[in-house]
């Protein structure tokens, strides 16, 4: 059974949760207030990961204004479906920034769209761990890009980025770790954090700021 999406409720329970079990977690999340993790995400499924792939190794700003003029290449700025972006050439996405790279990747999201291979609407009702395998089986598309389509755009409550710099940075410096910590330390912290390792992973982002 896939994982219950968050509702507001369930992010205020998630905070006083963490409160409980973490001390030291908890007096970042007393300092930063609400999580407004849910105020991050995209209309809908195709424009998240489409999103997702015109972000990669590019500054927010950056990504944002590259996404607003890929937008603009569709009616009202939005896109009506992977067909829609198929139909556009190749010179078209590279004038409104994205790489030869990164057109591929779009190719390859709208071609397993068009044939089947990826279900968009099955997404919603598929365990974390599914919803993983199907989009990492998409060009350019890894670990860490599935994860933040649960997080932002599922709202799937139970997924910690182990390997994410900043979870990395935000944890030795909230714990006060001498070495950096690897994938598996920071997994074992965030046991205590379960089932709100989501939540907990946007407040250790915060942290590194506020």
């Amino acid at each position: 059974m896939a994982s219950r999406s968050l509702t507001p409720e369930g992010y205020a329970r998630a905070r006083r949760l963490l409160i409980r079990r973490d001390p030291v977690l908890g007096a970042a999340i007393k300092r930063i207030g609400p999580c407004a993790l849910a105020s991050r995400q995209r209309n809908d499924h195709l424009s998240a990961l489409a999103g997702a792939i015109v972000s990669q190794q590019l500054s927010t700003k950056a990504a944002a204004t590259i996404f607003g003029r890929f937008l603009a290449l569709f009616p009202d700025g939005e896109i009506p479906g992977a067909a829609a972006i198929a139909a556009i050439d190749d010179g078209a996405l590279r004038g409104v920034g994205l790489s030869g790279q990164k057109v591929g990747y779009v190719r390859d999201l709208c071609g397993r769209i068009a044939d089947g291979r990826l279900r968009l609407d099955e997404l919603d009702a598929l365990p974390d761990d599914d919803v993983i395998e199907r989009l990492t089986s998409v060009k350019g598309f890894g670990r860490w890009t599935a994860e933040m389509f649960l997080m932002f755009r599922l709202h799937r409550p139970d997924v910690l980025p182990a390997d994410d710099l900043g979870i990395v940075k935000a944890v030795q410096k909230l714990y006060g770790l001498r070495k950096t910590p690897d994938a598996k330390r920071i997994l074992r912290i965030g046991e205590a954090w379960r089932p709100y390792r989501s939540v907990a992973s946007w407040y250790l982002w915060q942290s590194l700021t506020r």
